[in-house]
């Protein structure tokens, strides 16, 4: 599926799109005073915008303090750029949230990464070879669990990938009704023997949480990440369609016809998403989760290992590894990252910091890009 329909993909390959026609010269604004430290990921930025993603917004953290930039459009029907300061969709960036919340349960000890599904969820992954009995936790963080993805069901793809998704934006899903729909197929492979990502797998997490704690797992995230790391931008919607202010529009065609028409879907309904991809947050949010989550703020020792503990995400992606919800990004400099992309309708976002949390990028286009990893290896790689 096109990366644009899919709120877990995160570019995979260091590209740029080259901007053109009306998009070949956006506008540009940055924090002023930074020099040349940023010269780089601006260019990167700039020329990462085109007719698909319209805009881009990012903010990179150092030893100097935040640097803020945007380039690019905002808003197409007014023409207004983009905002340095834009709230956006974080899609799968949900999924490090989410798994921080289950090490902290674990550490506290209500939970461990080795239950089973089916000691928390009897009977819920069950059906066409799916045994929640046979499925940890763990598998499910770090997607070897082998559960189907919801979002690979033909049905579902129709409604939500396709332009049938503008007649059921504003519909509600519910986390059982997401998951009765991956237990329509076979499992991809047996718990344990394979990697797949699936955000079935988080849905069913977000689950797990709320069932060991007698709460939502959005309240969990509110309680235990974002008001103690005051994260104000940063919310868990539900079922919520509107995007707070400040925030641009968010666009995707919904077809791969080359005369598909570029959609603004900038409202929806993110119980579409739910646990594996609803959040709404905004860069400086989004640094700061992550610079406080490697510094160790968030989880003990132990927990936090856990978390950067991976597994080889298969042939098709050779070197590249996936831990707890938490992936490390290699660069063309040898400097890694760690965090998470997410994408969801017109919305492709990154967010990663170095493991001792003094070097983070966060960056969202407000369309569908594989751009991404070029503004990293910008950011992280420039002299």
């Amino acid at each position: 599926m096109a990366v644009r329909t899919r709120w877990r993909r995160a570019a995979t390959a260091v590209a740029t799109t080259v901007a053109a026609g009306a998009f070949a010269a956006p506008a540009l604004a940055a924090t002023p005073g930074d020099g040349d430290r940023h010269r780089a990921t601006l260019r990167a930025m700039e020329a990462a915008v085109n007719e698909d993603a319209p805009g881009v917004t990012a903010q990179a953290t150092d030893r100097h303090g935040p640097w803020n930039a945007a380039a690019g459009i905002g808003d197409l029907d007014r023409g207004t750029p983009r905002g340095e300061h834009d709230r956006y969709r974080v899609g799968s960036i949900t999924k490090t949230f989410v798994a921080t919340v289950l090490l902290q349960l674990e550490a506290e000890g209500r939970l461990d990464l080795d239950d089973t599904v089916g000691k928390w969820l009897p009977g819920v992954v069950e059906g066409n070879g799916h045994d929640g009995d046979r499925i940890t936790l763990r598998q499910l963080l770090n997607h070897t669990s082998g559960i189907f993805d919801v979002t690979s069901d033909g049905d579902f793809r129709q409604m939500v990938f396709t332009e049938d998704f503008l007649k059921h934006r504003y519909d509600t899903w519910t986390s059982e009704q997401l998951v009765a729909v991956a237990m329509r197929h076979k499992p991809d492979f047996a718990p344990g023997t394979a990697w797949k990502y699936s955000n079935t797998n988080y849905v069913l997490a977000g689950m797990i949480i709320e069932k060991a704690t007698g709460t939502p797992y959005a309240r969990q995230i509110r309680q235990r990440v974002i008001k103690p790391l005051g994260l104000r931008a940063t919310s868990v919607p539900g079922t919520d369609p509107a995007m707070p202010k400040p925030s641009s529009r968010a666009y995707t065609k919904l077809s791969d016809a080359p005369d598909a028409k570029n959609h603004d879907v900038t409202e929806l309904n993110p119980s579409v998403a739910g646990a594996a991809g609803e959040m709404i947050s905004n860069s400086a949010d989004l640094n700061r989760f992550y610079t406080a989550l490697l510094r160790g703020r968030l989880l003990p020792k132990k927990q936090l290992a856990e978390m950067m503990t991976t597994v080889p995400k298969g042939d098709d992606q050779p070197g590249r590894r996936y831990g707890l919800g938490l992936e490390p990004f290699a660069t063309s400099c040898s400097t890694v990252a760690w965090g998470h992309g997410g994408g969801i309708h017109g919305s492709s976002s990154g967010a990663a910091s170095t493991a001792d949390g003094t070097h983070a990028l966060a960056v969202n286009f407000n369309g569908p890009s594989e751009s991404v990893p070029a503004v990293f290896d910008a950011e992280f790689c420039a002299p």
